[in-house]
């Protein structure tokens, strides 16, 4: 899932300044899940804000409304109706939820009340960790479903680097060591032969650094005739 977290009450605070009535926009899917922007969190951020601005003698009027999904047209299509009311939306949804937001409605001032930080899940109770990095061309399939790209602090694909100490890292101890993960995995499934396969150097132009990525599928694409009708967003 996507993983954010809110970002500082100050922060929020000087992004809406200029702004009188906001409505607060949650979003009920993998940030309800971290706890960072669901019904729960757009209730008491709302609350904490009115409560601050008023003390510093600019209060705002703050509504609060969660969507389904900020990232898909069909669950924000039915704001557009109350849009006029506000002067800006603060999402509680990923990036692209925000995103989603400024495509949609082009005219609105959307802000972002979290910070998106990667994809992950919860390893614990409180706790979420990193587990890929949507480079575009997995190899999971090659290190016994461990993924080195996200969780080797180095993104080595042949081995470990040499200085991780007692199965842990040597940039952070806190750490395990991922290919020390891999090799135990590996070595349970008696596919410790295919470690000495030398992997080629990743292609990253399937990564976000070969530009904003695409996935088209034609398959599932709507006749020609109906995209030509169809209103942009």
């Amino acid at each position: 899932m996507i993983v954010g977290e809110q970002k500082p009450l100050a922060e929020i605070k000087g992004m809406l300044e200029d702004y009188r009535k906001v409505l607060v926009l949650g979003c009920g899917t993998c940030v309800t899940v971290c706890f960072a922007g669901g019904t729960k969190e757009v209730g008491i951020l709302a609350s904490s804000l009115r409560m601050a601005t008023q003390l510093d003698g600019n209060a705002k009027e703050m509504d609060e409304e969660t969507v389904q999904r900020q990232c898909e047209w069909e669950y924000i299509d039915p704001l557009e109706e109350r849009l006029g009311d506000y002067d800006a939306i603060l999402s509680l949804g990923c990036g692209i939820g925000v995103q989603a937001l400024v495509e949609r409605f082009p005219k609105m001032r959307v802000l972002p009340g979290l910070n998106t930080t990667f994809l992950g899940l919860p390893s614990e109770q409180g706790v979420w960790e990193e587990r890929c990095q949507a480079c575009g061309e997995c190899i999971l399939h090659l290190t016994a479903g461990i993924c080195p790209i996200a969780r080797c602090s180095k993104q080595l694909l042949n081995g470990p680097c040499g200085g991780s100490q007692d199965g842990k890292c040597e940039i952070d101890p806190e750490l395990a060591c991922v290919w020390q993960l891999i090799y135990e995995r590996m070595s349970e499934f008696g596919m410790l032969d295919k470690l000495m396969e030398i992997l080629p150097p990743k292609d990253w132009s399937t990564s976000r650094d070969g530009g904003p990525r695409r996935i088209v599928r034609e398959d599932l694409r709507l006749p020609e005739d109906y995209q030509e009708g169809e209103s942009s967003p």
